[in-house]
């Protein structure tokens, strides 16, 4: 297992054991549950050009991705529940508009 895995591996269990946020804290549930990856991982927190695609998908398609996992991203992306799920690509989908 490579160096990369082991990390996300670590923050994923993390995450996981860390109580979910409320769902309509949009910002504490990126904060606690998608922050971290993408922060790292595309599309970046910081890049608004690459969330652009996803901001013209909507948050009912970007939300319905995210709940089944894409790539390296669990379904649900770490997230407790779907209405966590869609506060935070709300949160996320509102900053990169």
């Amino acid at each position: 297992m490579n160096w990369a895995s082991r990390i996300f591996l670590g923050a994923t269990a993390a995450l996981l054991a860390a109580a979910p946020a409320a769902a309509s804290d949009g910002k504490a549930v990126w904060d606690k549950s998608c922050a971290g990856c993408h922060a790292m991982m595309a599309p970046k927190t910081s890049d608004k050009a690459a969330w652009a695609p996803f901001v013209k998908l909507g948050a009912d398609q970007v939300t319905a991705v995210v709940m089944k996992g894409k790539g390296m991203m669990p379904p649900k992306g770490n997230a407790a529940s779907e209405a966590d799920v869609r506060a935070a690509v709300e949160y996320i989908l509102g900053q990169m508009k």
